[in-house]
């Protein structure tokens, strides 16, 4: 059974020295090889104290945190502050229970009915470019192609309009540097600084943020000149949005932060997994095969339609393969903020408390060949041997991912698309590395050439 690319596991202090070696931040190669085998476990290799939670009914504590004493990590928050502010992904408490109602209206602008709209559209915008570089030969960048693509249906749901390409180009590559200079400095400051030990980030990583708020403020500065009203989308309902008890709604650096994390958690997690997901069906032939065949038992030759696309069950069960291999956000952590157990761990104020995904999701305990690339494991004669919480890709408990069935939907209907209309071959497939900075991506570019295929 194909098992896609991975690290190589090794004992702690020969995994630090590869990644001190490397100097490019990845926390993948960081973790040991024992992080797939334990229940729970301190990592060694830090000024603060880490505890690594695999164990379900463990995790689920943590991320349930009913005592409210696990918050967001400080480290992360310090991370994305300049990018996201004090936004419903990083805030805590009676803040983000504020902005969580404030928000919560705008969701039902996702709703899968009228959200396939935007899909439809940015997808038939993205088939002409396809189109075109079939004509020509010429090579692409998978992960830029992706991102562009998840960048417009996201676009298009929380601003009602599409994304320019050079826009999307610039917001790839700002992101991109935002994510490497981020990690290697919080890398950093993971191992040698104490807890809660604030400093200000590096030139480079503020520049990304600018420009990427830079972007997204002129789509802000046009519903506002407009008036809100004069909108029907994720965007006019959260500048109209207004506190229950003081009336007050959101200062414009507020719009920014809310609706910065929207565009960039709705596309860039997406685009991630679906970078991975092509990757792995083009090295596995018979996995492209069966979902032609679905695709072309449930839709013929005929667009599809959401109902279709809600019915392709095997191009579904890849992507959800996808995400438990290569999980967008790796890491889930948290920072105790007093003394608490965990288990038969006992934790001090300033502990970092590791949830990860994407050793959860590789436990040698949890399933069956944890590193294969298998999506019959979901399917609805194996789906009852995952166990409870040992696969959240969107995360768990009350701050749950509202946008996975958006997610899930999204990347089906481009799944199934672009499989069915194109041959699409990654270049150097065996050499590709994934590292872990806030997302999951390979360590460099995948180049690939596009095929039209007869219809």
């Amino acid at each position: 059974m194909y098992e896609p690319p991975r690290p190589t596991a090794l004992a702690a202090i020969v995994s630090l020295l590869r990644v001190a070696a490397r100097g490019d931040g990845d926390l993948l190669s960081l973790l040991p090889s024992k992080a797939y085998r334990v229940d729970a476990g301190w990592l060694g290799y830090s000024r603060r104290s880490i505890l690594l939670v695999n164990e379900p009914e463990l995790l689920r504590d943590v991320l349930t945190d009913p005592l409210g004493i696990f918050p967001k990590n400080d480290l992360m928050v310090g991370a994305l502050e300049p990018l996201v502010g004090n936004s419903i992904f990083v805030s805590s408490g009676t803040v983000w229970r504020r902005q969580r109602q404030m928000i919560e209206p705008s969701f039902s602008h996702m709703r899968l009915s009228k959200a396939f709209a935007a899909m439809t559209g940015a997808l038939d915008d993205y088939e002409t470019r396809l189109d075109e570089l079939a004509v020509s030969g010429g090579q692409f960048s998978l992960d830029l192609a992706m991102s562009h693509l998840t960048a417009d249906v996201i676009c298009r749901t929380v601003f009602s309009t599409s994304l320019r390409s050079q826009t999307a180009i610039d917001v790839f590559e700002a992101f991109t540097v935002f994510e490497r200079t981020c990690a290697q400095v919080e890398l950093r400051r993971l191992i040698f600084d104490p807890p809660f030990n604030d400093i200000p980030q590096h030139a480079a990583v503020i520049d990304a943020c600018e420009r990427i708020r830079k972007h997204l403020g002129d789509l802000v500065d046009t519903h506002l000149a407009d008036g809100a009203s004069q909108w029907d989308d994720i965007a006019a309902e959260i500048i109209t949005a207004r506190d229950v008890e003081t009336g007050a709604g959101f200062t414009r650096k507020e719009l920014l932060d809310q609706l910065g994390v929207m565009f960039l958690a709705g596309h860039e997690t997406t685009a991630s997994a679906l970078t991975w997901a092509f990757l792995m069906i083009g090295m596995q032939p018979q996995v492209l095969q069966r979902m032609r065949e679905e695709i072309a038992t449930i839709a013929g030759e005929d667009p599809l339609t959401l109902e279709q696309v809600r019915r392709l069950t095997y191009v579904k069960n890849v992507f959800r393969e996808s995400l438990r291999l290569y999980p967008p956000i790796p890491f889930i952590p948290r920072v105790a903020t007093e003394p608490a157990k965990i288990g038969r761990y006992e934790v001090k104020r300033g502990a970092m408390i590791m949830i990860a995904p994407w050793t959860i999701h590789r436990h040698k305990k949890y399933w069956r060949s944890p590193n294969a690339f298998d999506p019959d494991r979901f399917s609805p004669e194996r789906e009852h041997e995952i166990l409870p919480s040992t696969y959240l890709p969107f995360g768990l408990g009350p701050r749950v991912c509202v946008g996975a069935g958006f997610a899930t939907l999204e990347a089906t209907a481009i799944l199934a698309r672009l499989v069915r209309r194109y041959d699409i071959t990654v270049h150097d497939a065996a050499r590709v590395r994934p590292i872990a900075r806030l997302t999951i991506r390979p360590e460099r570019q995948l180049m690939c050439t596009v095929r039209r295929r007869a219809s």
